[in-house]
């Protein structure tokens, strides 16, 4: 088998070796195997030494041929450094970060179902962590709910980051080994069956993954080659490489990782994590050259293959078509979409909020027709002007996605409380009418569709003391800042916290849960049913809205969306144009002779010819 790496910074590398048996004796006798903090011990006659070569057609590069099989452990001694590195590239981390890679057959991971192939436009995402979708936290344990999913009528499932990182709980932000998958979890072999067992059920999945910067500990990519740099700094520190020396191999390292996800485990879409944080000043961006690749991916496999970003620039350009001068990408997130309803329900106006809640419900209005709120206009939160102007003839709405919760809007609140911990059953189907009824891509929450009880907090599991503290008393004192008391922001290092943000799946059988979950049902039934409901069309989204009665009407096609926010009914006049209640949160007549419907408090419905 042949072991490669990239080290230039390096005059000689090794590779430590030793059989899958020999270390699963070592662990059984409580001896240690190679860590990346010295050399093996205990077990150290298992380990045999190879020394490498340097490739003559690839600078930097160093490989050897050596016999290894599946599930094998190794890592690399760079130079005169005694720590044992685990691979960059490597599918597998047995022991965690710190600890020694695993040979992975990468043949056996691919599942065996095909893949449904639903296009982008015509998806319903459903966002999923595995460590809390399920007590157990694996993929194998939600596998075993997938069910729900399906009959909730989702296309795509979308997990949030599953590379390793230290410990077994957290969100998946801080991982370290971008090619590996959290052991914790379940591994790749986990990771394998799970996208199996979703693409038999007929779901597509969709991996959240961060390119932007690595967690602060287990990070051994330093010690290989230029994976950072200080030409910028991040809120992360020094910036990943996509701009300075050495950073095209560092580029192809990040290209090559997100290809596996797709082509070795069939994984149908990527997101891409906070795309406005990687600082590349390069006149071809990463971005680009990634949104290549993967076309390219996708035309030689014939599988609907798409990038999704999460960006707060409000820009255009990072989904137009590279041929307009666009970086390609398939979607991006909308957060203005999810700021002006989250301000329309609750009323809420700190913080980034500010600049939706003198008029939400206009807010609202302009995001449905327009997508970004922000499209070159002032920003008091930003303290200047931000965004800019989608082109409503030429852009599609699914270039969008929408949302009314995500892991960040619930996570990164002071005690992870959901709407649902604040918000009427009747508002919180309001906003699922506006979410699964409107233009853009829809995507849920876990949870959300049936109104979880449960918070879903923010959580860390470092083994490292120092860090451990630093994050606790750092998280309080932000929240402090905001008038929290230390004792009402939960610790993230007790296990507790996690706990807690565990889903209940008794919750879904009983009300006030199983009617909320009955109306997410039928708005995705809808949906599916009612090509009008994903018309791409931006341009021919009709709205009207009343600010000081609290409501709001929407056209898609010939299917009208009405939405009363308000504490008391409301009359609203749609016109003589023969509609009828196609679906209703609460009783609902069809409209009068003079085309007005009579619409219950806090409720919504929709209507068609």
């Amino acid at each position: 088998m042949q072991f490669e790496v990239w080290a230039p910074l390096t005059d000689r590398v090794a590779l430590r070796l030793a059989p899958a048996a020999a270390t699963a004796t070592a662990a059984a006798a409580g001896t240690a195997t190679a860590t990346a903090t010295g050399t093996a011990a205990g077990g150290a006659a298992a380990w045999t030494a190879y020394d490498m070569l340097r490739d003559p057609e690839r600078d930097g590069w160093w490989v050897v041929e050596a016999p290894a099989a599946d599930g094998d452990r190794y890592g690399f001694l760079l130079g005169d450094d005694p720590a044992v590195r685990p691979d960059p590239r490597g599918r597998r981390l047995p022991d965690g970060p710190d600890g020694p890679s695993a040979v992975v057959a990468v043949e056996r991971l691919a599942p065996q179902a095909p893949a449904p192939g639903v296009r982008l436009q015509d998806a319903v995402l459903y966002e999923l962590h595995i460590g809390t979708f399920t007590p157990e936290g694996t993929f194998d344990a939600a596998a075993a709910r997938l069910g729900h999913l399906v009959s909730l009528g989702v296309t795509h499932v979308e997990l949030m980051p599953v590379c390793p990182f230290p410990g077994r709980h957290g969100w998946g932000y801080d991982g370290v080994a971008p090619w590996a998958v959290h052991e914790p979890y379940g591994g790749p072999a986990g990771l394998a069956r799970f996208v199996d067992a979703a693409h038999t059920a007929g779901l597509g999945v969709v991996l959240d993954v961060v390119h932007n910067h690595l967690g602060p500990s287990g990070n051994h990519l330093p010690a290989f080659g230029p994976y950072f740099t200080d030409t910028h700094h991040t809120p992360w520190g020094a910036a990943v490489n996509l701009d300075a020396p050495g950073s095209d191999e560092v580029r192809a390292y990040f290209i090559g990782s997100a290809l596996a996800w797709l082509r070795d485990y069939r994984i149908d879409g990527l997101r891409l994590d906070a795309v406005h944080a990687l600082a590349d000043g390069r006149a071809l961006t990463f971005l680009e050259e990634l949104a290549a690749a993967v076309d390219a991916l996708a035309s030689e496999t014939g599988r609907p293959l798409f990038l999704i970003a999460e960006s707060d620039r409000c820009d255009p350009r990072t989904t137009a078509p590279r041929a307009a001068g666009g970086q390609g990408l398939h979607a991006q997130w909308n957060d203005d979409f999810h700021h002006a309803v989250h301000c329309a329900l609750t009323g809420e106006s700190q913080a980034y909020y500010a600049d939706f809640a003198e008029a939400p419900l206009a807010a609202v209005a302009k995001t449905l027709t327009r997508a970004f709120f922000h499209d070159g206009t002032w920003s008091a939160f930003r303290g200047r002007t931000h965004g800019r102007p989608v082109d409503r003839r030429r852009t599609p709405a699914h270039r969008f996605l929408g949302y009314s919760q995500t892991h960040d809007q619930i996570g990164n609140r002071a005690q992870g409380d959901r709407l649902a911990a604040s918000l009427s059953p009747g508002l919180l189907a309001c906003a699922a009418a506006l979410v699964l009824a409107g233009p853009f891509v829809p995507m849920l929450f876990m949870g959300e569709e049936w109104g979880a009880g449960t918070p879903w907090q923010y959580f860390t599991d470092h083994p490292d003391p120092e860090l451990a503290e630093a994050v606790r008393t750092g998280r309080r004192r932000e929240f402090a800042a905001h008038g929290w008391r230390a004792g009402e922001v939960p610790d993230p290092q007790d296990p507790a916290t996690r706990d807690r943000s565990c889903l209940h799946w008794a919750e879904p059988e009983r009300d006030p849960h199983a009617r909320l979950l009955a109306w997410y049902r039928t708005l995705v039934g809808l949906r599916r049913s009612h090509p009008d409901l994903r018309d791409p069309d931006l341009a021919a989204v009709r709205v009207a809205y009343d600010e000081e009665r609290r409501w709001i009407t929407f056209r898609r096609g010939d299917v009208r969306v009405v939405v009363n926010l308000a504490p008391v009914p409301a009359v609203i006049a749609l016109g003589r144009n023969g509609v009828r209640v196609l679906a209703s949160w609460g009783p609902v007549d069809h409209p009068d002779p003079e085309g007005r419907v009579h619409v219950p408090a806090e409720s919504a419905v929709l209507l068609a010819p």
